[in-house]
């Protein structure tokens, strides 16, 4: 990767106070070394990483995904049951989920209107709400 990659994705894990491994720094890089927002599964990110010969497991993956989410860095988003994947773009935003290539993108919020949500449970407050549109071709 070249020094640009690398920059943008060690001053991503510093504004989080996350240590630089080499693995963190590498996936990192991957996420955010472009400056484009993506979003990707666990797997998706292995199969970049291993791609540039990056040695990192899954389950390395998995584990720095989630301290990524734990750090504000990125947002999980659960498509269903068996899939999350995890978005670089923080701010609120709908989202389409192509269900012919389990493909997920974002969706314009202009237009989407949520006017009203459930009384939340005594002692609970509301953490983000997530929308996720599923689409098939017609």
């Amino acid at each position: 990767m070249d020094e640009v990659t690398l920059g943008r994705g060690t001053e991503w894990l510093a504004q989080a106070g996350l240590r630089p491994t080499r693995q963190r720094l590498s996936l990192a890089a991957l996420l955010v070394g472009d400056g484009r927002d993506r979003h990707v599964t666990a797997e998706s990110l292995h199969a970049a990483a291993t791609q540039t010969g990056e040695p990192v497991s899954l389950a390395t993956v998995y584990n720095t995904l989630r301290a990524f989410c734990d750090a504000g860095l990125i947002n999980e988003i659960s498509v269903d049951g068996s899939r999350s994947y995890f978005d670089t773009r923080l701010d609120d935003h709908p989202h389409f989920f192509w269900e012919e290539d389990s493909r997920l993108v974002d969706a314009p919020a202009d237009g989407l209107e949520i006017r009203r949500l459930p009384k939340l449970p005594e002692g609970a407050e509301l953490s983000r709400v997530d929308v996720v549109i599923r689409l098939k071709k017609a």
